[in-house]
């Protein structure tokens, strides 16, 4: 049964997860910053605009996750709501080439500060709890999104208001999810910094800073263990370990990680496709404006969204349904599915169709959707939550370096600075590149476990002789 102590932070972060994601502007931001009101054109927008938040969020990312850990979740979850209406604000209000590079840093800023609002959640409620806080707090995301997406779509079409008023229902919304972090509980401890002095089932820090953990001792707890391990349900004493004892432990967490080769392949494909589809979400909007001009024609972009985000949703949650043996066949699945998200992209560039962009775009995303929710269960499978934390830090840092240096030589005016077309063109060979790693491992996988096979059968007749 649910705790009613856990319910309540519970539904402030959900409160908060869905008005920070309802954004009725998303979906028409290029064609805003293009219109009259703004009066950009699509190279400052796509060249000099855009990759700042690419650059920003790169930046801030480890150093808002030590922070975020350090402070304890909330003060950065009030940060993020705070840079949210910055970011609206500017939107609103500020001119000018400059203020939108501006307001794009402030955006990066409050998307790295994600990090704290699925950490928070671990910190007040028992492990037993996890999957299911996890599924409402993801689920109010997406539900957010995709309603923040109808409705601008419905505002433009149906209302038929500008595209400033989508901004002013966006601001409202972020002024609204400023307020429920007020309301949450503050953590007594973290997983880093702030660690209990008692027991060693989420790890221990000496003075020195060294970390004394046996995670495979993980498949023991039996459900008393974890019940302790929540700060929320015993009083407990904590203890800061310093900045040097966490990077070590860090450290030598992350050695101990990625030393697994099922865990490295799957996080190989975690940062590479996620560079990718960063890259193609950031800009298909641009895309759309050069194939159908939001100035002549009616745009649907609320309505693809929406429809996207859905539909990742059900593919995200038909992973559980899937009669699939990832872990035989995982190799072959990454390389046949980013050989149909390379497809996708090449149909919404080559074909130059509006409609089969839609489709293919609502394609892309939900195939990355079912990929990484499937990379998600098989790394976390093998973590305890602490290095669930790490692995997805470093993998997800991992993409932005990536992307940086993707955006930095493709889209960048300071390096080649490609037109819309020629990016795509990039990107569905990017995928492509991504398909053919995968189809080698999975021959590379196949061919050593045939060579297995054939030792193991060369070497049973002896073992009979000896016998």
């Amino acid at each position: 049964m649910y705790n009613m102590s856990m319910l309540y932070p519970t539904l402030c972060l959900c409160a908060y997860g869905l008005f920070a994601n309802l954004r009725p502007s998303e979906p028409f931001l290029t064609a805003y910053l293009m219109s009259p009101d703004k009066n950009l054109t699509e190279t400052q927008v796509v060249s000099e605009i855009y990759p700042i938040w690419t650059y920003s969020y790169l930046a801030l990312l480890l150093p808002v996750f030590l922070a975020t850990d350090y402070l304890r979740y909330k003060p950065i979850l009030l940060l993020q709501a705070a840079s949210f209406v910055v970011t609206y604000t500017m939107l609103l209000k500020a001119q000018g080439l400059r203020a939108m590079q501006l307001l794009e840093f402030f955006f990066g800023l409050a998307t790295a500060s994600e990090v704290a609002y699925f950490s928070y959640i671990y910190s007040v409620v028992e492990p037993a709890h996890y999957r299911r806080v996890t599924a409402y707090c993801r689920s109010v995301t997406l539900l957010g999104s995709a309603a923040g997406s109808l409705i601008g779509q419905l505002l433009l079409t149906v209302a038929q208001v500008r595209l400033v008023y989508l901004v002013w229902a966006t601001l409202a919304s972020a002024v609204l999810a400023f307020v429920p972090p007020w309301f949450l509980p503050m953590p007594r401890q973290s997983l880093f910094f702030h660690k209990k002095a008692e027991g060693t089932t989420q790890g221990q820090c000496d003075y020195g800073g060294s970390l004394i953990e046996n995670v495979d001792n993980k498949a023991s707890l039996n459900n008393r263990d974890l019940s302790n391990a929540s700060p929320s349900f015993s009083e407990v004493t904590t203890r800061s370990c310093g900045l040097s004892g966490v990077l070590k432990m860090l450290t030598v967490d992350f050695l101990h990680c990625y030393r697994r080769g099922p865990l490295l392949a799957w996080s190989l494909w975690w940062a590479l496709a996620t560079c990718g589809y960063f890259q193609v979400l950031n800009y298909a909007q641009a895309l759309w404006e050069n194939i159908r001009p939001s100035t002549e024609y009616d745009i649907y972009n609320g309505y693809v969204e929406t429809l996207s985000t859905l539909l990742g949703a059900v593919a995200a949650l038909l992973v559980g349904h899937l009669p699939v043996r990832w872990t035989l066949w995982g190799e072959l699945a990454l390389c046949g599915l980013s050989l149909l998200m390379a497809a996708c992209v090449l149909v919404m560039v080559a074909l130059k169709s509006i409609w089969l962009c839609y489709g293919t775009y609502v394609i892309f995303r939900a195939t990355y959707m079912l990929l990484i929710t499937v990379a998600t269960y098989q790394i976390a499978s093998s973590l305890d939550m602490q290095r669930y934390a790490l692995v997805f830090g470093v993998n997800t840092f991992v993409a932005l370096l990536l992307q940086s240096m993707l955006t930095l030589v493709v889209v960048d005016s300071a390096v080649l600075g490609l037109d819309i077309f020629t990016q795509f063109y990039v990107y569905c060979g990017y995928f492509a590149v991504i398909s053919a790693v995968f189809l080698l491992a999975a021959v590379f996988k196949v061919t050593t476990k045939r060579h297995s096979e054939l030792d193991a059968l060369s070497r049973s007749p002896e073992d009979t002789d000896i016998s």
